[in-house]
């Protein structure tokens, strides 16, 4: 779908709303109504071509004494779902009376299968159906939705010759944009998504699916490969990546299969999510869509995947994780995805701070690796994954683990204001299991937060994209490696990202000038700790000499009673694009500033006089 047509579908839909709905309910509230009347026309304008088949097979089979038909009639459907009521909307629309309306419609609803019954249960639209009778809404909104000016199914409707479009379908994509839309205008200052989830447009996705795959085409056998998205929303991710993925292997002449597997918490954007697999014929693949917490009940404990690509929610807490866990505190979580045992620590947590979920998502996707065979994992990140928690806590620990393992391959920053409803910068973790052998023990930064064009007309928050070009020209930085061009790439050994917390202590004195020591217990006659003089210190693991030179060289110089205990030295990992990719701003020349300060003077003068004069 075009942009103008997707405009056009909007403003036809926020009509819908404010024409129906206002005055019933509150504008916040439109979402309950107009998002599941979109899923149940989409369902229904699919079913429309074999209506009258599907009530003929329903009726032979009851001549026959039948009762289990779901199977037949989705045959007779052609799809993965069908509707064995006697009605579709259109028919519905011509009710004149509310309760012989309700009636029919309830019997609508019931008509369809149970993988759609399911999917309608999440937006809990049925507690609806009273109020929208009661305030003569339910056959306004049955009108608006079978009108032919619009089109919400997932196929084209055409022009009276079969062959040209007259209107173009709906596809997944476009679903979970016209969601995420919607849900802006109902309230600019609630949206059913909290802060920090944010639908992924295409071109973003794109490029995450192309960074995932194209570095290691040639790689791919003709085979069967899985895609996973453990924050999967509306399950747009999936459709793109799968769609593109296809398309890549076919252009490299390979034959392959792609099974998706996803998990979402909203029950909203899980039902768009399950709706839209079915729609587009793929009625199994919509059982691998899972509904409920990631975190505290992955629907996939034993399962490994070839790739993940994942838009986690970022600054939001996951305080109802541990409640669900049954734990009060994030330290008695047990799950072998957060904490294990690694460097010599049983218990070694990457459990990030309580307020931001996306390192578990990503711990999540690691814990999903393919032991012997190779996974990529592209994942969406804010800025903080790079450097929050200090070393030993959880998300240093979560990088550590990362890169020990020379697991990740590249972070790549993407434009400011490229999402629909957040202008914050992005970065894209590139992580595997298998990086090539010139990728071994190093790092790849690229800086593409200048790459992206400028849209005629900002979507929310949205102002630019990636087009096809910007993603050639990221592929390719990605791809020359150390021979890119240094302006947006830099490659690190691992290392460089590593460093030591060195806790430097110092005596406390007493009002002599002598060393207070311990008087009892097992510490008798060490010096006591001054605590307000003592400090943490940073030393790189490229510092020469590590931690005793640091010591050595920067510390005892100028506090030469100090001292550090190394069973308490702490290694830590924090990434800084601001570090590598710094441009300072260029300095005026100075006669350009003299000339306007002088400038200035001019346009000052008698100024005060005038002033004063007017206080006279």
């Amino acid at each position: 779908m075009d942009i103008q047509s997707y405009n056009q579908l909007i403003a036809f839909l926020w009509n819908i709303a404010t024409d129906c709905l206002v005055g019933t309910y509150l504008k916040s509230d439109y979402w309950k109504i107009i998002m599941p009347m979109i899923v149940i026309r989409r369902f229904d304008a699919v079913l429309e071509p074999t209506k009258q088949g599907v009530l003929d097979m329903q009726k032979n089979l009851e001549s026959q004494g039948i009762l289990e038909k779901d199977g037949a009639l989705k045959s007779v459907a052609k799809e993965q779902f069908v509707n064995s009521s006697p009605y579709t909307l259109k028919d519905l629309k011509s009710r004149t009376n509310n309760q012989q309306l309700k009636r029919d419609f309830i019997q609508y609803l019931d008509g369809f299968s149970k993988n759609v019954q399911d999917v309608i249960e999440r937006f809990e639209f049925r507690k609806q159906i009273d109020k929208l009778t009661e305030n003569n809404i339910l056959g306004l909104l049955i009108n608006k939705f079978v009108d032919q000016r619009i089109n919400l199914s997932s196929r084209p409707i055409y022009k009276d010759d079969g062959k040209t479009i007259k209107i173009p379908p709906l596809d997944n994509h476009g679903m979970g944009m016209l969601f995420e839309e919607l849900l802006r205008k109902f309230n600019e200052a609630y949206s059913i998504t909290e802060a920090g989830e944010h639908f992924t447009p295409r071109d973003v996705v794109e490029l995450m699916t192309e960074l995932v795959i194209i570095p290691i085409v040639d790689k791919l056998k003709d085979s069967t490969y899985r895609i996973y998205d453990g924050a999967c929303g509306t399950g747009g991710i999936l459709t793109v990546a799968e769609k593109k993925m296809k398309e890549i292997a076919k252009e490299n002449n390979k034959k392959i299969s792609v099974f998706l597997y996803g998990q979402e918490t909203t029950p909203e954007t899980y039902a768009i999510a399950c709706s839209d697999m079915m729609i587009k014929g793929e009625g199994a693949q919509a059982e691998n869509i899972k509904f409920g917490s990631t975190i505290s009940a992955d629907a996939f404990p034993r399962e490994t995947f070839d790739f993940m690509i994942s838009n986690p929610p970022f600054g939001t807490s996951w305080a109802k994780d541990l409640k669900a866990w049954g734990y009060a505190k994030k330290d008695e979580v047990t799950d072998t995805r957060f904490v294990f045992k690694y460097a010599d620590d049983p218990e070694y947590s990457i459990l990030p701070n309580i307020g931001d979920p996306q390192m578990l998502f990503l711990a999540n996707n690691v814990s999903k690796m393919k032991k012997d065979l190779m996974s990529r994992i592209v994942e969406v990140h804010n800025g903080s994954s790079l450097f929050t928690g200090s070393a030993g806590q959880g998300e240093s620990n979560l990088r550590r683990y990362i890169i020990e393992n020379d697991w990740l391959e590249a972070i790549v920053a993407l434009p400011d204001k490229i999402f629909y409803n957040t202008g914050i910068t992005t970065y894209l973790w590139i992580v595997t299991n298998q990086k090539s052998k010139n990728r071994k023990g190093k790092i790849q930064l690229i800086d593409a937060s200048s790459l992206k064009s400028p849209l005629r007309k900002s979507l929310g928050d949205k102002n630019c994209e990636i087009t096809p070009e910007f993603s050639r020209q990221i592929l390719k930085l990605h791809s020359d490696f150390e021979k890119a061009d240094s302006k947006y790439s830099k490659v690190f050994e691992n290392s460089e990202f590593g460093y030591w917390e060195v806790l430097v202590l110092r005596p406390l004195y007493d009002e002599n000038g002598n060393i207070v020591l311990v008087e009892k217990g097992k510490n008798k006659g060490a010096k006591v700790v001054d605590k307000d003089n003592s400090d943490k210190e940073i030393v790189p693991f490229d510092y020469e000499g590590g931690v005793e030179k640091f010591f050595e060289n920067e510390i005892l110089p100028h506090t030469p009673d100090a001292w550090i205990e190394k069973d308490k030295i702490k290694i830590g990992y924090e990434i800084s694009f601001t570090k590598y990719f710094y441009k300072p701003v260029e300095m005026r020349p100075l006669d350009e500033i003299v000339s306007d300060i002088k400038t200035l003077e001019k346009e000052a003068e008698g100024l005060l006089d005038s002033i004063l004069r007017g206080l006279e």
